[in-house]
């Protein structure tokens, strides 16, 4: 029972969307600008770095409590699969038309809960290669392909990496438009308007 609970709350966290409310909140439809989607850098490209840093921190934030909810009322396994639930309420948010962003932040906030320091390169890694491309998605897809390879490092196994796993796979899977921008060259890049 606490286990189903957890996810629940988890998924219900997780489909908070900052990108949509921190807009809103600036008189704008964030589905009406750019890519459309309501990630961190579609808001900043739209928004400016503030609100585009303001998103990507509740993102993180979302990620970061539904683990800790998880491990707190069950167990450090089922942090990771409450990590899981947040990532597919940000992509799936039953609180905007199950229109969401790609669950790149909420991923890593997870993980600076589940395992901080791996967490802490996990988002150094980001941000530096971030600055060198000016292209998240880059940045996204390399984060997750090191993702469960990461927390098997740090001694994960079984059920835990399964989650992770799935958690990896959704954000990429998210990510396929992107991928065939990269692949055309065509791909937008973070700095702000």
């Amino acid at each position: 029972m606490e286990t189903a609970l957890s996810i629940a709350i988890a998924y219900l966290l997780g489909s908070v969307d900052a990108g949509v409310i921190v807009p809103r909140l600036m008189g704008v439809d964030i589905y009406e600008h750019g890519s459309g989607n309501p990630g961190a850098s579609n808001v900043m490209r739209t928004l400016g770095k503030k609100a585009g840093a303001a998103v990507m921190l509740v993102d993180a934030l979302k990620g970061f409590l539904a683990a800790l909810i998880g491990a707190a009322l069950v167990s450090d396994v089922v942090g990771f699969w409450c990590a899981l639930a947040a990532v597919v309420g940000h992509v799936f948010p039953v609180w905007h038309r199950f229109r969401g962003g790609r669950g790149v932040a909420t991923a890593i906030g997870a993980v600076l809960f589940l395992e901080p320091w791996f967490g802490l390169i996990l988002a150094v890694g980001w941000g530096g290669i971030v600055a060198l491309t000016k292209t998240a998605s880059i940045a996204s897809l390399g984060a997750m392909a090191v993702y469960v390879p990461g927390y098997a490092l740090f001694g994960w196994r079984g059920w835990a990496l399964l989650a992770a796993a799935l958690t990896a796979a959704l954000v990429v899977v998210r990510h396929a438009a992107n991928i065939r921008r990269l692949l055309g060259g065509s791909e937008q890049t973070v700095e702000a308007q």
